[in-house]
């Protein structure tokens, strides 16, 4: 009996404690124009190119019941990209179910295989957890966004940052990207 009433409360701070745990953060930029990050091919992306236009951060995967949302997601950078300076920068992820298995070139040809994608794709990174990459840090840390705390909930979570480089708008994975109140933020 004695045992059980001491080995009831430590299951529960352990549990507190796990369910708690915080994110290392290793990022040490202020602004989203700070990054430089590698896109599908290797190359070199640099965030600061992207200086007075929207853009929506997007972690992707190929193997998700939300994979069909890369088809809204390529209609409205067709359609926004020019008339109103938006542009969507994807991040394949692997940490939700596995579900972005596949290497950089397999995520390339199956983006422009199955929906044409024509936005720029960066390399697979961690969205969460020990390894998160640091552009994720700074979108779900309030210290560096200056807008909100978030987590990633799943696969085709939207970020949305203003043309000043701000963070606006974190969409839920289940909001579809041509969602009205997306489109009304895109042509805001």
């Amino acid at each position: 009996m004695k045992l059980t009433l001491i080995a009831i409360p430590l299951v529960l701070v352990g549990i507190y404690a796990f369910k708690n745990k915080k994110t290392p953060t290793t990022n040490t930029k202020q602004s989203i124009y700070d990054f430089v990050v590698k896109d599908l091919q290797g190359n070199d992306f640099d965030f600061s190119t992207l200086k007075g236009k929207k853009i929506m951060i997007v972690n992707t995967a190929s193997k998700c019941g939300l994979t069909p949302q890369y088809k809204q997601l390529q209609e409205i950078y067709s359609q926004y990209k020019d008339s109103e300076d938006f542009v969507i920068i994807g991040f394949p992820a692997n940490n939700f179910l596995y579900q972005e298995p596949g290497t950089n070139d397999e995520i390339e040809e199956f983006c422009q295989l199955n929906y044409g994608v024509t936005f720029p794709m960066m390399e697979k990174i961690d969205v969460k957890g020990k390894d998160q990459a640091e552009i994720y840090q700074f979108l779900t840390h309030k210290k560096f966004n200056k807008y909100k705390d978030s987590r990633v909930k799943w696969n085709f979570q939207k970020y949305l940052i203003g043309r000043d480089g701000q963070l606006e708008m974190v969409v839920d994975p289940k909001t579809k990207p041509n969602d009205p109140s997306v489109i009304a933020w895109i042509t805001k």
